[in-house]
């Protein structure tokens, strides 16, 4: 047996003892009988049951849409360890769908916020929290003592470094992913089960998937998700039920359907040896450079500086909007005409674009600047050059005009 081998075998040894823990040594008190009492009278938890969750140890990665609804069920079911991995801070624009947060927790950072809640579910869980950005460097120390894995992220590099991690670890990663009014859950590397890289074995390009900021998510969408992850966490404990190992399943909240797809293992994928740099895997340094590149040969102007235009009475100039229409009836820049990128991207915004100026200048803005740059940058291999408004109607919010909204 070669190194990685041995290494494996003793790693999924050390597994095997974490999930099948010496009950005899775990008590339960007074207040848990009472407190779990709904469990313990199934037959399929009963006391050894809520026994194994006591015992058992649930890292999150995430405390954003999906981590929410399922660290707070993880904790009122009993979970004796919870540790969580994040780096961010509580948004107003969290609230709507990230339900573990309350308002005075804005501007905290959402580690604490988690904690906080999860011990007025259950004080006597123990909660670990990493505020840190998960890599390469740390992963493997991060989920090392822990039993199970919940992937709560939202983004690919974090996915794949999640994933290839349980691989090397040999745990369980209960995978979940929203967006808009879809979702999907399940869960990988599990009793000789499928893993992230039999699903996606290549990232798609950059850019190609747009992020929930970007495309919306309906939040109770994410309490669905985030729920089911949570339930096939309690069952992979207890060793109860059949999981969504080798199933993904696929949900739509719009028509209210359920389908499920299968998922096998690969017998030609590559082995994991070794954590890899995922940004890099994923194109992400790549298409930095080109958006860079792109940026630098637009020119910009500021809010401040359109708003002085505006300002000014000038008419030689067109200012287009390239975000989607229910956006620009959310809020918009007066005077704005809209053209949105799709169409920009597709062929026919190109013609509007031409018919409209008559020989203006034009400015192009968006939400925060990527898109009306991509917009721009489209419009100049088709000979239309175009000045951005940096930081797009968030900064003009932020700085000009305090009235129109954010989103």
């Amino acid at each position: 047996m070669t190194l990685f081998g041995r290494i494996k075998s003793l790693l999924l040894q050390s597994c095997l003892v974490m999930l099948n823990p010496n009950l005899d040594e775990i008590q339960l008190t007074k207040d848990d009988y009472e407190r779990y009492s709904r469990h313990l009278i199934l037959p399929e938890v009963g006391l050894e049951g809520q026994k194994r969750l006591k015992a058992a140890a649930v890292l999150c990665i995430g405390t954003g849409g999906l981590g929410s609804p399922l660290l707070l069920y993880l904790a009122a079911a009993g979970i004796g360890r919870i540790g969580i991995v994040d780096f961010d801070v509580v948004d107003n624009s969290n609230l709507q769908r990230q339900v573990i947060h309350g308002t005075s927790w804005v501007g905290k950072p959402k580690i604490e916020s988690a904690k906080n809640r999860i011990h007025e579910i259950n004080p006597d869980c123990q909660v670990d929290l990493y505020e840190t950005r998960i890599s390469s460097e740390n992963a493997l120390d991060i989920l090392k003592p822990y039993d199970v894995v919940v992937d709560g992220t939202d983004n690919f590099p974090t996915r794949y470094l999640v994933n290839d991690a349980c691989v090397l670890l040999d745990k369980p990663n209960v995978y979940g992913s929203i967006f808009r009014f879809e979702g999907q859950a399940t869960v990988f590397n599990y009793e000789g089960g499928p893993n992230y890289r039999d699903l996606y074995p290549e990232p798609p390009p950059p850019g190609m998937v747009p992020s929930c900021a970007e495309g919306g998510v309906l939040g109770v969408l994410c309490g669905i998700i985030g729920t089911i992850q949570a339930t096939e966490t309690v069952k992979i404990i207890i060793g109860q039920g059949k999981t969504l190992s080798g199933r993904l399943m696929l949900y739509n909240a719009l028509d209210m359907s359920f389908r499920e797809l299968k998922l096998r293992p690969n017998p030609v994928r590559p082995v994991i040896e070794k954590l890899i740099d995922y940004e890099q895997f994923c194109g992400i340094p790549q298409a930095k450079a080109q958006e860079a590149q792109q940026q630098m040969d637009i020119s910009e102007m500021t809010v401040k500086d359109l708003k002085e235009l505006i300002d000014s009475g000038a008419e030689d100039y067109v200012l287009l909007d390239v975000r989607n229409p229910h956006e620009y009836e959310i809020a918009h820049i007066p005077g704005s005409v809209l053209i949105p990128l799709s169409e920009i991207e597709n062929g026919p915004g190109v013609d509007k674009v031409k018919e409209m100026l008559n020989g203006h200048r034009l400015i192009a803005h968006c939400k925060m600047g990527g898109r009306s740059a991509k917009a721009l940058g489209i419009l100049k291999q088709a000979g239309i050059e175009g000045t951005n408004v940096k930081g797009g109607i968030t900064a003009w919010s932020q700085e000009v005009d305090s009235s129109v909204p954010t989103y």
